[in-house]
C-alpha cells in the first residue's frame, strides 16, 4: 500500500506517536528536542533508553510496527545489530533508542542544549500532551 503525502501523518503526529510507541514498552527518560529552525535535518529528536539489549530493541520495534500500522516507514534504520543505540529516521522526526550509558556517553540533549526540550514524565492523556500525576492525587 503507498501512502500518499496528503495522507501521510503531518510531523507533530509522527512526533506524537512515536511517544505513544515508546511510552507503551516503557521506554525509560523519553525527551523530545525541538530542532525547529535549529537543524535542517530533522525537526525533532526523540531521545530514550532502556534497560537492556532486549529492551532496547522491543521499544524500537514497537515504534517501527506502530508508524507501520499508520502506513509509515522510516526513510533509515539502524543499530539493531548491537541494540545499543537504535535509530529510526522518519525524516521530520528521528527516535534515538538508547542503552543508557551509550545514552550518556553521546549526550545528545547536551549537544542540543540550546534547543527546546520536552520532558515527558508519564503517558500521554491526549495527542500531544505529557499526563503527570500530581503529589495530592497520588495520596488520594
Amino acid at each position: 500500500m503507498t501512502v500518499s503525502k496528503a495522507d501521510a501523518p503531518d510531523t507533530a503526529e509522527t512526533r506524537d506517536r512515536c511517544v505513544e510507541f515508546l511510552l507503551e514498552l516503557k521506554a525509560e527518560d523519553i525527551q523530545v528536542i525541538d530542532l525547529t529552525g535549529l537543524a535542517d535535518f530533522t525537526d525533532f529528536f526523540i531521545v530514550a533508553s532502556g534497560g537492556s539489549n532486549t529492551h532496547v530493541k522491543a521499544v524500537a520495534d514497537s515504534v517501527l510496527e506502530g508508524m507501520r500500522e499508520l502506513g509509515q516507514k522510516p526513510w533509515h534504520r539502524e543499530g539493531y545489530d548491537s541494540s545499543k543505540w537504535i535509530l529510526l529516521d522518519y525524516v521530520d522526526v528521528v527516535v534515538h533508542v538508547f542503552q543508557r550509558e551509550v545514552r550518556e556517553y553521546y549526550a545528545l540533549e547536551r549537544l542540543w542544549a540550546d534547543a527546546p526540550i520536552e520532558t515527558i514524565t508519564d503517558e500521554l492523556s491526549d495527542v500531544g500532551e505529557a499526563a503527570s500525576v500530581d503529589a495530592d492525587e497520588q495520596e488520594a
